[in-house]
């Protein structure tokens, strides 16, 4: 099977639905640039009417894609960085993520909001904050973050053809990563999650960059006779709730790991699922990782102190037992 970076894979998705639908569309910020390089060539393909640079105006751009989406197109508005996304809130709360609702389903929304997020790369708080936690609380907004070539691919496919608003976070230190994308047609659909290492001790739920912290952290208790199954969420809303619950079932120990802060964060979530829900099968207090409680810094050394490490994790598993 082919290898392919995870930005590659991006730009694989992005070509092949625009190939399979005229209605979809791409709109955003220098996106026939490509700062990113995810959307780097449609522009030769696609030209002016679907790959649209917008002006440096976030609400804008967010209020001609619920327009857009709502009269029958499918918008893909990329605007770069999570952190960007405050600008645009109004049009994604309360108008792409309510339309629907409001009109008895008379409306279908098909929008799909693209950016970077979370740190990594000492960018400082206006360009690395973690936003997924804002758009897991909005109901109908459906939130995507995946953690390798492979599901990013299968996911922007399916996100795309989805027929609801949904905000699309692809990890900012993820682009180069390499893996197995395979060349034929597949999508994955979203809500469910996906088993990346398996174990019977304890079981770490996380997604996005996370999973490769969890996976080495997993690879380092492995040495000590420790074996965790890392559960990778894949889309945080819905989130494979059933698939978390099993693994407990069968773990008995839980720890939550995320690129976000602690209060009312997805690890928060998380934990008070399995405290609820699987209690009886608990064999120790749940325990969380997250982000430290303040605006990410751009000094490099202070930003990876903010950000859980491997070395965190490993410690929470070890609380469990």
């Amino acid at each position: 099977m082919p290898r392919k970076t995870y930005i590659a894979a991006i730009n694989e998705a992005l070509m092949e639905e625009m190939r399979r639908d005229k209605n979809v569309f791409l709109m955003g910020e220098d996106v026939r640039l490509g700062v990113f390089a995810g959307t780097r060539g449609l522009h030769a393909e696609f030209g002016d009417r679907r790959v649209i640079d917008s002006p440096i105006s976030e609400l804008g751009v967010a209020g001609a894609g619920v327009g857009a989406a709502a009269t029958g197109l499918r918008p893909i508005i990329d605007l770069m960085f999570g952190s960007f996304l405050y600008l645009a809130l109004d049009q994604i709360a309360n108008q792409a993520g309510a339309m629907r609702y409001m009109f008895g389903g008379q409306a279908t929304l098909p929008i799909v909001y693209m950016t970077q997020n979370g740190g990594g790369i000492g960018a400082g708080p206006h360009h690395s904050q973690p936003v997924h936690p804002f758009f897991m609380n909005m109901p109908l907004i459906k939130v995507v973050t995946p953690s390798t070539p492979y599901d990013v691919k299968g996911l922007l496919k399916a996100a795309i053809r989805d027929d609801n608003p949904v905000v699309f976070l692809n990890q900012l230190t993820l682009g180069g990563r390499r893996g197995e994308v395979p060349d034929e047609e597949y999508v994955i659909p979203l809500g469910q999650g996906d088993i990346k290492r398996e174990g019977s001790d304890v079981t770490i739920c996380t997604a996005g960059l996370m999973v490769h912290h969890s996976l080495k952290a997993a690879e380092t208790l492995a040495k000590e006779g420790i074996e965790v199954e890392v559960v990778d969420l894949r889309t945080l809303s819905p989130w494979d709730e059933t698939l978390v619950l099993e693994s407990v079932a069968k773990t008995g120990r839980f720890v939550a790991v995320d690129e976000s802060y602690p209060t009312c964060g997805a690890a928060s979530e998380w934990a008070a699922t399995v405290a609820e829900k699987a209690f009886s099968h608990l064999k120790a207090p749940v325990q969380r990782v997250t982000n430290k409680p303040v605006p990410m810094p751009a000094s490099p050394l202070l930003e990876k102190a903010v950000i859980p490490s491997s070395d965190e994790i490993v410690a929470a598993v070890k609380k469990t037992l």
